[in-house]
């Protein structure tokens, strides 16, 4: 094997101002390849984005570089994906020996190897909780990647299933987890907690839901739950943390028939800071996502010492195993119940909860970033 670093190039051009799911995943492996001796990264951005990436390529030492060239709107954003990217991959310098798509899309003729990451297949399966748009862009996008990607890489055994009961990609499909930030998401509360939470206007006892609000995040079923709780405690709130997005009439709908929506607490966006103290600080985390590629808030529940209520028969089920209460999610009195049973103190409290502390040790951002380096070393034939 050559001496020299991989030159990689990384395409953030998809990340949002406000980064979710996929757009955290792509900040967090960033920042991690980076630390990968192996390599030199350079992020292929767009050109409004330049302070954002700008601080990270800053902080991320010598390894990593920044080149801001991909337009502002999202309509020339996505052409300049599909072919402007690949004219800029080929005449940078020093050459890029690898391009990796972290969002479901490899750019046209590329001369070059490729990775692509591939999240969940909901686009493909359940059109019904996307844009019209986005479905018909992203399906032709999955299609177009598998026959141009030398290694495809699928962010569990779930949706790696998935994608082969779709797809039949030319090159291998391996899994890589992501990771949690553990210096930040732990059981250990502080003071700072206290005024983060003061800051959002949340006081305990509360549940709690972090995530997009869109369909498949079953939020009306919770609520629901959550209103046959509130009638047997007076004190108790939901807090629901995560942007409006596409589909999320649902939600106005049920909270319009909610008896108890007073208590329910809408946080809309809430950034990384402040998201660890709200789930250390939670009753219960209630994740009763109908499908998910990962469910990293979910993982980093766990990872905060907090009783967790998801999704059986998920992917959340196959990474948090026993440490999680698992339910029907169509089944609002399952719900409830688990929900329930999950407040209570008690021997069976704390043995998830030590469960929970343990399973979460072993999702690193670290060991994220060793299984794409994996990956990319089979996408070169190394």
């Amino acid at each position: 094997m050559s001496l020299d670093p991989i030159h990689l190039a990384l395409d953030v051009t998809a990340v949002p101002s406000e980064p979710v799911g996929a757009g955290r995943y792509t900040i967090e492996l960033a920042r991690a390849l980076a630390r990968e001796a192996e390599l030199s990264t350079t992020l292929i951005a767009r050109r409004a984005d330049t302070p954002r990436w700008r601080k990270i390529v800053e902080t991320g030492g010598e390894g990593l570089h920044l080149l801001a060239t991909a337009p502002r709107s999202r309509p020339l954003r996505l052409a300049y994906g599909e072919i402007g990217m690949a004219a800029q991959v080929r005449r940078t310098r020093p050459p890029i020996d690898l391009f990796h798509g972290p969002h479901y899309q490899i750019p046209a003729r590329l001369g070059r190897p490729s990775v692509v990451t591939v999240h969940d297949l909901t686009l493909v399966e359940h059109p019904e909780w996307h844009e019209r748009s986005k479905v018909l862009y992203f399906s032709r996008a999955m299609r177009q990647s598998a026959l141009r990607a030398d290694v495809v890489i699928c962010v569990s055994e779930y949706t790696r299933d998935r994608y082969l009961a779709h797809f039949r990609p030319r090159g291998e499909v391996l899994v890589v987890h992501h990771g949690i930030d553990h210096a930040r998401f732990h059981p250990e509360a502080s003071a700072a907690d206290r005024a983060i939470l003061a800051g959002l206007g949340v006081e305990a006892p509360y549940l709690l839901h972090v995530g997009t609000i869109e369909p498949r995040k079953n939020i009306a079923r919770l609520i629901c739950a959550f209103d046959r709780l509130a009638d047997d405690d007076a004190e108790l709130r939901l807090v629901l943390a995560g942007q409006l997005a596409w589909g999320a009439e649902e939600l106005a709908a049920t909270l319009a028939q909610a008896q108890h929506r007073r208590r329910i607490i809408q946080l809309g966006y809430v950034p990384g800071e402040s998201v660890a103290p709200l789930l250390r600080h939670a009753e219960v985390v209630a994740y009763p996502s109908i499908e998910e590629g990962f469910g990293l808030p979910a993982l980093e529940a766990l990872a905060c010492g907090t009783p967790l209520v998801t999704t059986r028969d998920s992917v959340m089920a196959e990474l948090a195993g026993e440490a999680a209460t698992l339910v029907d999610p169509f089944d609002v009195d399952a719900l409830a119940s688990a929900i329930e049973a999950a407040r209570k103190d008690g021997p069976e409290r704390e043995r998830r909860r030590r469960l929970g502390c343990t399973r979460a040790q072993e999702f690193t951002w670290e060991r994220c970033a060793q299984g794409h380096l994996n990956s990319y070393r089979r996408a070169l034939g190394q």
